[in-house]
């Protein structure tokens, strides 16, 4: 079991999530270690206050971040056969 749960570690490294906010003015790419990789801005956004943008790229990222919590888990609980984790215990960051 180790042996998959560092396998699926590596794997989890690889993969991308995408966040989005404010109806797809903002996209961010996040990959499996956390780092953001890409941010898209809507050009129609860049006529809005910064505060928004500012507001709207917090959400994005909160999303991205969303979603790969919730892959590594799903991928964590194929391997441990459903089995949670310790708390505190986080993959792969």
């Amino acid at each position: 079991m180790q042996e998959k749960m560092k396998e699926t570690q590596e794997a989890l490294k690889k993969i991308e999530v995408e966040g989005i906010s404010g109806g797809n003015a903002v996209r961010i790419i996040m990959n499996g270690d956390g780092e953001l990789k890409k941010i898209s801005l809507n050009d129609t956004l860049l006529k809005e206050s910064k505060e928004i943008v500012e507001d709207l790229i917090v959400a994005a990222h909160n999303d991205a971040k969303s979603k790969l919590k919730k892959k590594t888990s799903e991928e964590i609980s194929k391997v441990t056969g459903g089995v949670t984790l310790p708390p505190g215990f986080k993959l792969p960051f």
